[in-house]
């Protein structure tokens, strides 16, 4: 293949039809694609509810009733942070895009750090998935926020808000990401490895802020346990990102190292970081649910939940990728354990978002507990499924993920090994 040399960097001659109408870039285009079906779904039920009509603004332009419908209209509720309506799966997959690709560029820098050679020849490939993911949670979260309220959010700007929180933050990040992509590309390993602490600082500073945003956002409402009583939540976040970064780091070296001499020494340590940091998620989950609030603690463990907590969670990303990775073995075991934590993960952030609503009452007024809504029968469960559009723009943020990572690497092969 011809290649161009641009500031250092070698960059593949590829045509315009090889570039953008590929087999992944394809694929990408069709979750994209149901990602706007989504969007319009969304919109429509955000700024075209029938039940603010003009009809009936002419007839009772004053009832309460109307008022409510009208500034559910403009405001929206689907997605949105409020007493009423709980945190959705947008709030989930963002959460999971955004640590589990900020986890695994931490893990890469980690490694550069630590000198593990292997670890730093695949860097690029890595550290551009993870920067995938992050691209992908900032596209669900920019969904979520809908139209009208980023816009009213540039137009006055107020920086004790999550948004204007999390902007300095990711044009700090971001940039230092693909400067780091950048120096592993034109084989400049001295200044990439210098540059691996800062991003190490940076990736704990993005799961730093998320967590004190998110935290923020809750207090807002009504004091939901989970958020505000679970011991030290911040280490959650983080360990079982981090279990969740090698599920999609072993996965990816399947897909891309599986026919090449490293495969089998990147599966194995992978597997050896897996089985550390899974086992330090299960201490955590038994400290954590022995000192949780107790009546969370039973809506999860015997509740509604239970089975999703069990089968989904407990078993996928904790007991069988464990049992699969105590001992070394073939690659295959630790590529079903990567599937494993992949999909255990994901409904961990399910349960802990979607659980932190459902039992969110408190009685911190000693008048009882307090109603989702004004004229409500207080419910100590509350839970909403997701609106099928939120499913399918989360289909469409895996679509951001394989569109970033496969023009990075149509444009700079990242996936080969690269020596240093």
């Amino acid at each position: 293949m011809e290649k161009i040399i641009f500031a250092g960097l070698t960059i593949n001659k590829v045509s315009i039809k090889d570039l953008l109408f590929n087999k992944v870039m394809l694929l990408s285009y069709i979750l994209l694609g149901l990602a706007c079906v989504g969007i319009l779904e969304i919109f429509d039920l955000r700024y075209f509810s029938e039940a603010a009509t003009a009809h009936a603004s002419g007839m009772d332009p004053t009832n309460p009733a109307l008022k409510e419908a009208m500034k559910l209209a403009v405001f929206g509720t689907v997605g949105e942070v409020s007493r009423e309506v709980p945190w959705t799966l947008f709030i989930v997959n963002y959460m999971y895009m955004i640590y589990t690709g900020s986890g695994i560029i931490f893990l890469v820098a980690l490694a550069e750090l630590m000198n593990m050679h292997l670890v730093a020849k695949v860097a690029a490939g890595f550290m551009v998935t993870g920067i995938s993911m992050v691209f992908a949670g900032l596209f669900t979260i920019a969904t979520d926020l809908n139209m009208l309220n980023m816009l009213w959010m540039i137009l006055t700007p107020n920086v004790n808000t999550g948004m204007w929180l999390m902007l300095p933050l990711y044009c700090t990040y971001i940039p230092f990401v693909l400067f780091e992509i950048y120096l592993i590309l034109t084989n400049k390993r001295e200044l990439a490895k210098r540059l691996a602490l800062p991003i190490l600082v940076l990736s704990i500073g993005v799961d730093l802020v998320e967590y004190f945003i998110q935290a923020k956002l809750f207090s807002m409402n009504t004091a939901r346990h989970l958020w505000t009583e679970f011991p030290v939540l911040m280490f959650y976040f983080i360990i079982s990102a981090f279990v969740s970064s090698l599920g999609i780091m072993g996965v990816y070296s399947y897909l891309v190292h599986k026919n090449k001499f490293e495969y089998k020494e990147l599966m194995e340590k992978i597997r050896k970081a897996m089985l550390f940091f899974i086992s330090i998620l299960a201490i955590y989950e038994v400290f954590g649910y022995m000192a949780v609030d107790k009546d969370w603690t039973f809506l999860i463990l015997f509740g509604p939940f239970k089975y999703v907590y069990f089968l989904g969670y407990i078993l996928l990303a904790l007991a069988l990728p464990f049992l699969l990775v105590i001992k070394p073995g073939k690659p295959i075991w630790t590529l079903i354990s990567s599937i494993s934590v992949v999909i255990g993960g994901y409904v961990g952030r399910f349960l802990f978002v979607y659980g932190g609503n459902a039992n969110p009452m408190s009685n911190r007024f000693g008048t009882g507990y307090e109603t989702y809504d004004f004229y409500d029968i207080a419910s100590h469960f509350n839970y909403v499924k997701p609106h099928l559009g939120e499913i399918l723009i989360v289909f469409g943020s895996v679509g951001v993920c394989l569109l970033i990572y496969k023009l990075f690497d149509s444009l700079f092969s990242i996936g080969d090994l690269r020596e240093h």
